[in-house]
C-alpha cells in the first residue's frame, strides 16, 4: 500500500511540473493481475491464487513514434500496474503487455494461450487501461481437478 501512495505521490508531481510549466499533462495508467490457474483449466476460480512477484513487461509506442518499455511486479494480491505522465501531445498511442515470468516454482508455466495483450490507449488523463489477467499453471495439475 505505501508503494503505492508512493507512485500516487510521484505521479502528481509530475503532473504539477508539466502544469507549471504551461505544458498540458496527460497521465495514464496499465493494470492488471497474475494468477495460478491451478487446475489448467484457463478460467479463475476459488482454487486459483494471485502470484506476488510476477513479472510483467509493457511496451508502449507514443503518438510520436517513441517506444516505452516498462517492467512492473505483482504486490501482494498479484497486481501490477506502470503509469507516465507527459506532455499530451505525446501520451501512449498502442501498448503491448505481456507476462515475463513467475518465480513461484509450484506454478510457473505460462498457461495463456496468447503471450501477451495489444491494444489501443485511447482514455482520457487520469484513467486506468486494465487488462484481463495473466495466468500460470503448475507442471502437474492437481487430482482434485480431475
Amino acid at each position: 500500500m505505501a508503494e503505492m501512495e508512493m507512485q500516487k505521490k510521484v505521479m502528481m508531481g509530475l503532473f504539477i511540473c508539466f502544469f507549471v510549466s504551461g505544458v498540458r499533462a496527460w497521465t495514464g495508467e496499465v493494470r492488471g493481475r497474475v494468477v495460478c490457474d491451478v487446475c489448467g483449466d484457463s478460467s479463475i476460480g476459488p482454487e486459483d491464487h494471485v502470484l506476488e512477484g510476477a513479472e510483467v513487461a509493457v511496451l508502449c509506442i507514443t503518438k510520436s513514434g517513441e517506444v516505452l518499455n516498462y517492467q512492473a511486479f505483482t504486490d501482494s494480491k498479484g497486481v501490477y500496474a506502470v503509469a507516465e505522465t507527459m506532455p499530451e501531445s505525446n501520451r501512449w498511442d498502442a501498448c503491448l503487455a505481456r507476462p515475463i515470468s513467475s518465480f513461484h516454482k509450484h506454478c510457473s508455466r505460462h498457461g495463456d494461450s496468447k503471450s501477451g495483450i495489444k491494444f489501443t490507449y485511447n482514455l482520457p488523463s487520469g484513467h486506468s487501461h486494465t487488462l484481463r489477467s495473466f495466468l500460470y499453471q503448475p507442471s502437474m495439475v492437481p487430482m482434485y481437478c480431475m
